[in-house]
């Protein structure tokens, strides 16, 4: 559980031994099978994961019925639909392992138990949303700011291992561009090696 517990202190900052282990008796594993389901468009996501290991889908169907790939989550990352999660909304996204997964679960009713047995946890929690709102501002300034060629450049240098584990269509999805233009960056990018 070392993993666990550098996560959760990078996630949500500085915690004392007996804090760590209050938060990680929550967790439960999970494992999940290559291409199962971890939550559904339209249904209430129940529980939130760290992900040990293998690789998760978020995705949902536009208007037009193409998918979209808003994230891939690996190794040392949460998982969850937000809305669902945290606000008891429809989720907006399908969670599906694109691989085995090992997860480390906590379920929303463990969720709720733990913010009423630990008080702290509300602090603890505003930094993970304060965290994930960080990522997605990032993401959206990189959007707004960056060319197609620079996201893809960035991307690959933090994500170098999922070029060569999921099918490139996805990671285009992710980056806001089409195949072709992922492609054409890709094909550039191995001439320039």
């Amino acid at each position: 559980m070392e993993d666990f517990n550098e996560l959760i202190q990078t996630y949500f900052g500085p915690l004392n031994a007996h804090e760590l282990s209050v938060i990680q008796s929550y967790f439960r594993k999970e494992q999940l099978a290559k291409n199962e389901i971890f939550t559904t468009s339209g249904e209430i996501c129940n529980r939130l994961s760290m992900v040990k290991s293998g690789i998760l889908r978020v995705f949902a169907l536009s208007e037009d019925g193409k998918e979209i790939t808003q994230w891939l989550s690996v190794k040392g990352f949460f998982v969850t639909d937000v809305m669902g999660f945290f606000f008891n909304q429809h989720n907006r996204w399908t969670i599906q392992a694109f691989t085995e997964a090992e997860l480390l679960t906590i379920s929303k009713t463990d969720y709720l138990q733990l913010c009423r047995e630990f008080p702290k946890w509300t602090e603890i929690e505003k930094r993970f949303i304060i965290k994930c709102f960080a990522m997605m501002e990032d993401r959206i300034f990189s959007h707004l700011s960056m060319t197609a060629e620079e996201r893809y450049n960035r991307y690959f240098e933090q994500n170098r291992e999922l070029f060569h584990q999921v099918p490139l269509q996805y990671i285009a999805s992710v980056l806001g561009m089409t195949p072709e233009t992922f492609s054409r960056i890709r094909k550039r990018q191995s001439e320039n090696s």
